[in-house]
């Protein structure tokens, strides 16, 4: 009996293909739709606490306020905004837009920059409010 899947070309993957900004932002829309995950049990916990009582609500702010946790709190918003603005680019190629090679390739290098921007200036905000 011969082996049949050793005349069978190779499945692509990623050691085969070379990164180019849309498939590094597909990726990068997989990561952070699986960060999200993590990031609402932190803001469940944020309400658990809050309805717990005075004394666990002011240890979790506090746990929160840290370097690390604001760290972490940055990091998920940044994870919320780029997937927000990942959905919304698909919601476009879905409606049939943005299919050229250049504006995709533009968009995405676009994602970049503007989930980046969009994170501060929600940071700056947050912190002039408060």
């Amino acid at each position: 009996m011969t082996n049949v899947t050793r005349s069978r070309p190779l499945s692509p993957h990623l050691q085969i293909y070379k990164p180019i900004p849309t498939m590094i932002m597909s990726i990068m829309h997989r990561i952070t739709g699986g960060a999200l995950y993590f990031g609402t049990v932190l803001v469940a916990w944020w309400l658990i606490a809050a309805a717990s009582g005075t004394a666990y609500y002011d240890w979790v702010n506090w746990l929160f306020g840290t370097f690390i946790g604001k760290v972490v709190l940055f990091g998920y918003t940044w994870a919320l905004v780029h997937h927000l603005l990942g959905g919304i680019r698909h919601l476009a190629w879905d409606l049939g837009y943005g299919y050229e090679k250049h504006f995709a390739t533009r968009m995405a290098k676009a994602m970049i920059v503007a989930s980046a921007t969009l994170t501060l200036v929600i940071w700056v905000v947050g912190y002039l409010a408060r």
